[in-house]
C-alpha cells in the first residue's frame, strides 16, 4: 500500500473556523460556481427587495413559474395594437386613427355605461410611441416585480391602476376618451418607486440614484406625450384624457407600496393595508355615483 503525500495533496476548502465545507452548495461564494439564474435572481433581489428580505428570497428563488402575467398582458396589448395598425394604418405616430377611436374596447364618456371599457381601454394605444413606452416599461419593471411578488400581486396592482385611472379620468376629465395601459404602468411604477425612496439606503443608492432619475426622466417624458395628445392634437375634435396616469401613479403609491413593501408578511396582519383597500373602495363608490348622477357627459 503506497504512503500518501499529505503535502501533494488538494487542499479542502474550510470557512474561518477551519471547518471543512462538506459539498459545493456548503462553499463561499468565491469557491463554489454560481449558475446564471443564481446570479440573475441576485440581480433582482439587490434591485426589488431592501436588505433584510434578500434572503428569504433567494432562499426560495427560482425561475418557475416565469412571471406569466406582464408576458402575457404585454402580449395581449402587443396583438391589439398590431391588429388595429394592420386594419386601418394610423396616419400619424402620435394621433388616434379611425379604427381605433371606434373599437369596443376604447373607453369613450358617452359609452360609459359599457362597463368593461373601463378595464379594456389598456388594450388600444394611441401611436408607436404610445405601445413601445408602456411595453418597454411594464417588461423592465414588471418582469422583476413578478419573480419576487408573484403574479397575483403584481397582476392586483397593475389592474386596480388601471381603473383607477379611468374612474379618476370619467371625474377630473369627463368628456375625453381614454386609450393604453397607463393606468397599470404607472401603478408598478409608483409601488416601486416608493419602495426605492423608503428604502433607498439599503437598495443600493448609487444605482438607486439613477433609477429614481430613469423613472423621472420616463414619466416626464410620457407625460408630455400624453399633454400633446390631450391638448394640441385635434383629430376630429376628439380629445385624449391624461389623467389615467395620475389615477395610476395614486394607487400604485398607495397599495402597491403596502404589497410591495410587506414581502414575505401577511397583508392582512397590516393595517396599511386595510386602509388602502377602504380608500380604494371609497373612491371607486364616488366614482361609480359621480357617473350616474353627476357627470356632464351625456
Amino acid at each position: 500500500m503506497e504512503d500518501i503525500d499529505l503535502e501533494q495533496q488538494e487542499p479542502l476548502p474550510v470557512d474561518r473556523d477551519g471547518r471543512v465545507f462538506g459539498s459545493a452548495a456548503d462553499q463561499p461564494d468565491g469557491v463554489r460556481r454560481v449558475g446564471c439564474c443564481e446570479k440573475f435572481q441576485r440581480f433582482v433581489s439587490r434591485w426589488m427587495l431592501p436588505e433584510d428580505s434578500r434572503s428569504k428570497y433567494l432562499e426560495r428563488a427560482n425561475c418557475c413559474p416565469p412571471p406569466i402575467f406582464i408576458i402575457l398582458i404585454s402580449i395581449a396589448e402587443l396583438a391589439v395594437f398590431i391588429y388595429y395598425a394592420v386594419w386601418k394604418p394610423q396616419k400619424q405616430w402620435v394621433t388616434l386613427d379611425e379604427g381605433i377611436w371606434k373599437s369596443p374596447l376604447t373607453y369613450k364618456a358617452d359609452k360609459r355605461q359599457e362597463a368593461w371599457r373601463f378595464i379594456s381601454y389598456m388594450f388600444v394605444h394611441a401611436g408607436i410611441e404610445h405601445i413601445v413606452g408602456n411595453l418597454v416599461m411594464q417588461l423592465l419593471l414588471g418582469i422583476p416585480l413578478e419573480l419576487v411578488h408573484k403574479g397575483f400581486e403584481v397582476g392586483m396592482i397593475y389592474l386596480a391602476g388601471v381603473l383607477a385611472g379611468s374612474l379618476a379620468s370619467s371625474i377630473f376629465d369627463p368628456l375625453s376618451a381614454l386609450v393604453g395601459a397607463s393606468g397599470g404602468v404607472y401603478a408598478l411604477i409608483g409601488g416601486y418607486f416608493m419602495n426605492a425612496v423608503v428604502n433607498f439606503r439599503e437598495m443600493i443608492p448609487v444605482l438607486g440614484i439613477f433609477r429614481i432619475l430613469g423613472i423621472v426622466i420616463f414619466v416626464g417624458t410620457d407625460f408630455g406625450f400624453a399633454f400633446y395628445r390631450r391638448f394640441i392634437t385635434d383629430e376630429d375634435g376628439l380629445k385624449v384624457s391624461f389623467v389615467a396616469h395620475f389615477g395610476g401613479i395614486a394607487a400604485g403609491m398607495t397599495i402597491g407600496y403596502v404589497f410591495f413593501s410587506d414581502y414575505n408578511k401577511k397583508l392582512i396582519k397590516d393595517p396599511r393595508f386595510w386602509l388602502c383597500i377602504v380608500g380604494y373602495v371609497l373612491f371607486f363608490v364616488f366614482a361609480v355615483c359621480f357617473n350616474i348622477f353627476l357627470s356632464p357627459a351625456a
